[in-house]
């Protein structure tokens, strides 16, 4: 398993919680674990990264393979 098949896992249960937690399924603990999962895959996207540079005034990273492949 690779780092963004596991990634991708955790963006499937991530998800699934949330959706029980509508539902009210789960307890809000669980939503809240989901939320700031997902916060942290979108602070990760390369769009969100290359806006914050822009906004502290440095160069934007460079696009490419995060495990270094």
């Amino acid at each position: 398993m690779t780092i963004d098949d596991t990634k991708f896992a955790g963006d499937v249960v991530s998800l699934s919680v949330v959706f029980g937690t509508l539902a009210q399924f789960l307890p809000a603990i669980a939503a809240l674990a989901s939320l700031i999962w997902t916060l942290i895959r979108i602070y990760e996207t390369p769009t969100v990264q290359r806006a914050i540079a822009r906004w502290r005034g440095l160069p934007a990273p460079q696009e490419g393979p995060a495990d270094g492949e």
